[in-house]
């Protein structure tokens, strides 16, 4: 077990290797979140990809169970034991998940089937390697069929899958949908129409699916326009699925993430990307370190995301600065505040006058300003960025990494800033998030800023 506090990491990655997507499922009053387990180092480790398992009851405090369900070998289906989910029906738990085996391609078999384990604890699991269920084949590619997301249908009194599959004819880039097949005894599957065949991406990875108040949620993973996870909203299972006016719930770092409730609050659960050679601007990994944020409703029904109470308590009080107003007509002026620990919270409240053109905070700035990361506030876009100094090319931000605000001149801006190593992970208003990484520049000083116009910074009581 490990907690905020200790040397390790605050936000859980296990140790010598790296966490991709995670599984959430909530019983006993822990969250059980297993997940795919990388050590990127096939050398040592060997090819594929199992599932391990951490509990925890505060995302602060992790409980490491190990291997819950072991790879396969070169010649199996699920050398590489991709994402699924976890259900309780007919007297046991069950984990539907991907067997995926690019060898098997070449032999002229699908590299890709949905695959089922049973449990009656939650810690021991027995795969059933009789109940592969590939893709049927006529509608749909046979290499894409997996992220099994299983759940009880009470109005229609059986079990659905929704899978990420492809279907054979259109666009390439745009033949992504998320599957529907249904069951009464969760061991064989019919397959129906497609759920959601929106003609948008190229795959609807780990679909997830919820209610909240009158509201249907259907969640998904793609990487064909941005690389983010999005959502769809319905009043109906049977839609129409409604594109909210911000569909993401975070940036370019966070990938894959899934849901799971306690049936008082719904929490998002994703992972935030490291990057190659663990240096800025470089190309985003798959796999990293666990980031969760809580999940509220607003009243028109559309999804935000702020900072779980938990965590943001663990981080104790915030570093203080000091109220000020900072004018730059025409220039830049900064005031840093002081050095920043390696682990630490950032809260700040911003209030921009009309025709700022830029306003934030900056992180791990150097004393003559020459280098620093700032989470900058661009009223003139309605977005917040992340973007540092000094920065390859013409680049005005990095990219992937804007998130858009409802801002207006004298409109206070809460920040929330959570730093613990290279991570970051910022809520802007308790309503929208932006994950990153803080690698080039290691140390140094936090501060606001303010860009051609004037803002006022204060420290919330």
């Amino acid at each position: 077990m490990h907690a905020a506090g200790s040397p390790r990491e605050f936000f859980f990655r296990p140790e010598g290797a790296f966490a991709a997507d995670f599984i959430p499922f909530f019983a006993k009053g822990r969250f059980y979140l297993y997940y795919l387990h990388d050590w990127r180092d096939t050398k040592n480790h060997g090819e594929g990809t199992p599932w391990y398992l951490v509990s925890t009851e505060d995302f602060v405090h992790f409980t490491e169970h190990g291997e819950m369900l072991a790879r396969g070998s070169t010649q199996d289906q699920d050398l590489y034991v991709f994402t699924g989910s976890a259900v309780e029906g007919l007297g046991r738990y069950h984990i539907f998940y991907t067997g995926h085996n690019p060898h098997l391609r070449k032999a002229g078999k699908p590299e890709e089937a949905v695959m089922h384990a049973v449990s009656d604890d939650l810690l021991h699991w027995t795969k059933q390697p009789g109940e592969m269920f590939f893709s049927p084949g006529n509608n749909f590619e046979p290499h894409d069929w997996r992220d099994p997301f299983v759940f009880w249908n009470p109005e229609a009194k059986e079990y659905w899958m929704l899978t990420a599959a492809r279907l054979k004819t259109g666009p390439s880039r745009r033949r992504g949908c998320t599957a529907l097949s249904t069951s009464k005894d969760l061991v064989h599957w019919t397959v129906r129409d497609p759920f959601w065949s929106p003609g948008l991406y190229f795959t609807h990875e780990c679909p997830d699916l919820f209610k909240m108040g009158d509201w249907w949620y259907l969640v998904f993973s793609e990487f064909s326009e941005r690389m983010q996870t999005r959502y769809r909203m319905s009043r109906s299972l049977k839609g129409p699925w409604l594109t909210p006016a911000n569909d993401t719930f975070d940036g370019r770092a966070y990938y894959a993430a899934k849901t799971a409730s306690d049936s008082r609050r719904r929490y998002l659960f994703g992972w935030l990307s490291t990057r190659d050679q663990n240096k800025d601007y470089r190309n985003w990994n798959w796999g990293g370190n666990l980031v969760v944020h809580e999940l509220w409703q607003a009243t028109d029904g559309t999804l935000r995301v702020r900072v779980p109470r938990t965590v943001d308590a663990a981080f104790g009080k915030s570093a203080t600065g000091r109220a000020l107003k900072l004018s730059a007509p025409g220039t830049f002026r900064a005031e840093p505040f002081g050095k920043m620990n390696s682990r630490m919270k950032i809260e700040v409240n911003i209030s921009y006058e009309a025709g700022t053109r830029g306003c934030g905070v900056m992180l791990r700035a150097s004393d003559d300003l020459e280098k620093a990361y700032y989470i900058r506030i661009e009223p003139r876009h309605n977005r917040m960025v992340f973007d540092a100094w000094p920065r390859p090319g013409d680049q005005p931000f990095m990219q992937g990494l804007e998130r858009p605000l409802r801002l207006a001149p004298g409109k206070p801006v809460n920040l929330k800033i959570f730093v613990d190593g290279t991570v970051c992970v910022v809520y802007a208003d308790g309503a929208v998030a932006m994950s990153t990484r803080l690698y080039n520049l290691p140390e140094g000083n936090w501060g606001v800023f303010v860009q051609e116009g004037a803002a006022a910074f204060s420290t919330p009581a």
